[in-house]
């Protein structure tokens, strides 16, 4: 581009009138193959590689396919199933709707008729969807959604901290997370978003500030204030 860029602002200094307006005719013509050959070569992403359970992935995504990794990334990072659920005051209803919710989502698409079909060469980001949810969420909802139903439902109002299995289920959630972060991760990788991992991590920022209350100093007995 700059030898071209070169030739052409030499060429225009030398001629003028017709032979001015053929060479900047040309420009056109080259300022417009190139901004074609960019945008291709945008719209193409080099080969990214996740292994995933022992086995490797490769993915030579093109744009569609990177902004679904994105959606997919985002709705994942922002919910409990990346998220920490605090051990005292996490509600587990909240837990288990946020991740239906995250089935339904990551469901959809693998259903609708714009779906593009799987890659020639490679593995499509809808194959990694259909993983998290064939291996991971749906085993993890159907276990856990009829186990709280059941105890909402014969203990109407009461608190979720008495649930016998409620601890149980914060550490079969935990694992969870620990088993999705992998994919989650590769996904936005595939994305194109620079280090994913670090938006997975839990928040090291504290909320709470100290107050000091000076304490009132009493006269011992006998002495005079």
């Amino acid at each position: 581009m700059g030898s071209v860029i070169g030739i052409a602002a030499y060429s225009i200094s030398q001629t003028g009138g017709q032979q001015l307006s053929i060479v900047a005719g040309c420009l056109t013509g080259v300022a417009g193959a190139l901004g074609v050959e960019l945008y291709r070569r945008s719209a193409q992403l080099t080969e990214v590689r996740i292994a995933l359970l022992g086995n490797e992935m490769s993915f030579t995504a093109k744009r569609d396919m990177r902004q679904a990794a994105q959606r997919m990334f985002f709705q994942a990072a922002t919910r409990v199933a990346t998220r920490p659920l605090d051990d005292t005051s996490g509600n587990l209803r909240e837990a288990l709707t946020s991740l239906n919710a995250l089935f339904d989502l990551y469901r959809e698409p693998l259903e609708g008729d714009t779906t593009p079909p799987p890659p020639a060469k490679g593995d499509s980001v809808y194959e990694l969807a259909l993983d998290i949810l064939n291996f991971e969420l749906a085993p993890f909802l159907a276990r856990w959604h009829p186990r709280l139903n059941e105890f909402e439902s014969r203990h109407p109002g009461q608190d979720e901290s008495e649930w016998p299995e409620n601890a149980a289920f914060r550490e079969d959630l935990r694992e969870l997370q620990t088993r999705l972060r992998p994919y989650v991760i590769g996904l936005g990788e595939v994305a194109g978003i620079r280090d994913p991992e670090r938006h997975l991590r839990p928040s090291s920022r504290t909320t709470q500030s100290r107050v000091t209350v000076p304490q009132q100093v009493r006269p011992r007995p006998g002495s005079q204030e």
